[in-house]
């Protein structure tokens, strides 16, 4: 099945606040998807509405998340339908008013049911997409998981179908009256930096840093 470029927008994805600032362009929301480091993920236990912050991967034109067979989350993937979320922040907005101060921002939200996966080659190929979004190529360079770790793995896949794109840039939107107030107004660019890799104390590695490692960057300031 060939996919959309955009996807459609249903009740659930459709941006009401600001509707100006959503797309509904895939090749953007996947952008986002891949930058983003961790996901968090929600869903309803019974009355309770939980948010869970996790490791992910964009797999193809699906999410893939992971966790013990026995923590809440996963049995919840496995019940019903789940909302995952991801922002990236690029920088903080000040405005001259105090109600105009703002954030520029870029995100994705996606809503859908996951599917459990239990074909071993397709969990460790999932398991693999979420060590490597974490660090291109690192799942060739480490021990991939045995049998009893796959076991006590629940795997799911989230079709991307249902998501909606919001996003922010540039500067304060001043109010006319505001402009001859002696206040400073612009904005503080902010991007993740990552610090020069750190070996482990315990255990001294017998190999250096791998080479992504040392040249790690997420993102870039906006």
């Amino acid at each position: 099945m060939e996919t959309r470029a955009t996807f459609a927008v249903v009740p659930a994805t459709r941006v009401k606040r600001q509707p100006g600032r959503a797309s509904y362009d895939r090749l953007k929301a996947y952008a986002i998807l891949d930058e983003a480091l961790y996901a968090s993920v929600g869903f309803a236990d019974g009355d309770t509405p939980c948010v869970i912050p996790m490791a992910f991967a964009r797999h193809g034109d699906r999410l893939v998340l992971h966790g013990a067979t026995t923590s809440r989350l996963q049995g919840m993937l496995a019940a019903g339908r789940v909302c995952v979320s991801v922002t990236l922040l690029d920088g903080i907005v000040l405005s001259r008013s105090a109600m105009h101060h703002s954030l520029n921002y870029r995100s994705v939200v996606v809503f859908g049911r996951a599917e459990e996966l239990t074909d071993e080659a397709e969990k460790r190929a999932a398991l693999a997409a979420i060590v490597d979004h974490v660090l291109p190529g690192r799942s060739a360079e480490t021990r991939p998981p045995n049998a009893l770790e796959l076991r006590a793995t629940r795997v799911f896949s989230l079709p991307i179908e249902e998501a909606s794109v919001k996003e922010r840039s540039g500067g304060p939107l001043e109010d006319e009256a505001d402009l001859e107030l002696s206040y400073w107004g612009g904005v503080i660019p902010v991007a993740l930096a990552a610090s020069p890799p750190v070996d482990d104390a315990k255990h001294a590695p017998r190999v250096p840093p791998p080479r992504g490692a040392l040249r790690y960057t997420r993102g870039a300031t906006k």
